[in-house]
């Protein structure tokens, strides 16, 4: 009964199509996700082709931004949308904890070009080093007994999003939280930490020639 009553208050914002959340722009967007950040004290992020958010350079979210406006076609407001991607970062160096999951191949998808990828990788290595953020990467040559399953962003334990090619999507019943969860604690026990991740990140780097 309690997860029909919270899917009952929360369906319309479950799944919301971009082109409604974007019509006002990047920027409205961006900002429409800061009182959830504010609020939330544990995030847990798994990403399998991207470098997720709280650890994203400037030029590398101009990048993604501005191939997101390109294929939207949304209002060109790309700069004033990073500028509140990155007042949103300043929420990893208070008192919160962050978990980011990569795969090993997001190191190597080159978004915006090999500077902006060889920068937004060093940076990977520096942000290694805040006392809050443990970054672990699953490495491409293990063997599976899990494959890959959608990115997907949790906030404390009320809130998942996921990202979709059309809508954001929105999960707040307890059952499917449970399982996100879950998944994401057992592709962490697939991940590297510490020195073995610096090594993957450094190869990635060094790819870039």
């Amino acid at each position: 009964m309690e997860d029909l009553v919270t899917t009952a208050r929360g369906i319309e914002g479950m799944y919301v199509e971009w082109r409604k959340m974007e019509r006002h722009g990047l920027k409205w967007a961006q900002q429409s996700a800061l009182p959830l950040w504010e609020r939330t004290q544990q995030f847990r992020f798994y990403s399998p082709w991207l470098v997720p958010g709280p650890v994203q350079t400037a030029s590398y979210i101009k990048a993604l931004l501005s191939a997101i406006r390109d294929r939207r076609g949304v209002i060109d407001d790309v700069e004033s949308a990073v500028a509140v991607r990155l007042e949103k970062q300043r929420i990893v160096h208070t008192p919160r904890t962050f978990a980011i999951i990569l795969e090993e191949s997001a190191l190597y998808h080159r978004i915006g070009g090999t500077e902006v990828m060889a920068d937004q990788l060093g940076y990977l290595l520096s942000a290694m080093a805040l006392p809050r953020v443990s970054l672990g990467i699953i490495p491409r040559t293990i063997d599976r007994p899990l494959m890959p399953v959608e990115g997907f962003f949790m906030f404390d334990e009320h809130t998942v999003k996921v990202e979709l090619v059309s809508a954001h999507l929105t999960v707040v019943q307890k059952h499917e939280i449970a399982l996100y969860a879950r998944t994401f604690g057992e592709l962490g026990e697939l991940a590297v930490h510490g020195a073995a991740a610096r090594e993957l990140i450094t190869a990635a780097i060094e790819s870039l020639g």
